[in-house]
């Protein structure tokens, strides 16, 4: 009988859950057994997760659990234990040579385990299957207009989705700046349009023929850059350091959505860490000419019921094709089998 366990984020701000307790009752209902595990963050209250039929363990005890079962999660797993023996269902981010991949590779080819990257599940096209992208795009739009106008609010909180519609609304007075979205046809994409909209503002879109040969003096002829691509080959950046000292930039804002600053295939080469919930932003100029960038890892969880909802949506019928595996599946251990190939000589 197939086994999913629900673990613990260990991460402080994350308050998403992979899988919402409805669509745990449909697994159940449909035979899976799932065991959640405690979670004083998770949006959802462990004891819905009780009424739908679930197992209840205390949290990271999914060390212990029986090789078979499959771990499911979002974010980064704890340094311990030293080796997976598990099958992990979350998002690895260890394909594209961030700095932590040849370590975590190394755990799972010690202990035997496969990672089975959520950014990996696809169809046969090469389209992602579970994303959190539309919600990831929203929050990034959101949160750079509110910058843009002063209104946001540090340290950030996760918000109900109907008080960041209010703080989005525009207000008069409110000054209206000229926003790019680059990515603009994807899901996250979307999303920034949708949180754009909310404002009250019309962005300039630019997707792949416009980002084909990029025209960065009419990337700085803008007040605010939302950034939502994410590519899986280095491509040439969108913004270098020499752009951002032009004397005629009007850009003020940016929000890196994609977040591949430890990646080869970053497009914003321009800062060297990740921001946070308490530290948002991060000012890359100052003077009479100021440029702030955020580049939070986690957007989505800043709205966390409706981006665990929408993605558990997604994922949960395709946590029935595990045992056996679909093509979706095999897809996605193929490329971990890639991954520690070609990486033999770092784990």
């Amino acid at each position: 009988m197939q086994h999913l366990w629900l673990r613990h984020e260990t991460r402080q701000t994350e308050r998403r859950a992979a899988l919402v307790p409805d669509d745990a009752r449909r697994l159940v209902e449909a035979g899976v057994t799932v065991t959640v595990e405690e979670s004083p963050q998770r949006i959802f209250p462990i004891e819905q997760y009780r009424a739908a039929g679930c197992r209840i363990e205390p949290a990271a005890h999914w060390f212990d659990a029986p090789a078979d079962n499959v771990v499911v999660g979002l974010k980064e797993l704890p340094v311990l234990p030293a080796t997976l023996r598990h099958r992990h269902v979350y998002f690895g981010h260890a394909y594209k040579n961030q700095e932590d991949a040849p370590e975590l590779l190394r755990r799972f080819v010690m202990g035997g385990g496969t990672l089975l990257d959520a950014e990996y599940l696809t169809d046969e096209g090469g389209r992602r299957l579970a994303t959190f992208g539309f919600w990831a795009g929203y929050l990034g739009a959101a949160l750079a207009v509110l910058r843009f106008r002063g209104r946001l609010d540090v340290p950030l909180h996760p918000y109900e989705k109907k008080d960041l519609d209010v703080a989005l609304a525009p207000r008069p007075g409110d000054p209206v700046p000229r926003v790019l979205v680059i990515g603009a046809q994807g899901r996250c994409g979307h999303g920034a349009r949708a949180a754009l909209e909310a404002a009250g503002i019309e962005p300039t879109c630019w997707d792949v023929a416009e980002t084909r040969v990029m025209d960065r003096a009419g990337l700085l002829d803008h007040d605010v850059l939302v950034n939502t691509v994410a590519v899986s080959t280095p491509i040439p950046p969108f913004l270098t350091h020499v752009e951002l000292n032009d004397d005629a930039r009007r850009l003020s804002v940016i929000c890196d959505v994609t977040c591949d600053v430890t990646s080869e295939c970053n497009t914003l080469p321009i800062y060297e860490r990740v921001t946070s919930w308490p530290d948002p932003v991060v000012r890359l100029r100052g003077g009479d000419r100021p440029l702030a960038l955020i580049a939070i890892d986690n957007l989505p969880s800043l709205l966390p019921r409706e981006a665990s909802l929408d993605f558990s949506a997604q994922l949960t019928p395709l946590l029935t094709q595990l045992d056996p595996p679909s093509d979706v599946w095999r897809r996605a251990e193929e490329r971990f089998r890639t991954a520690t190939t070609l990486r033999t000589a770092d784990v």
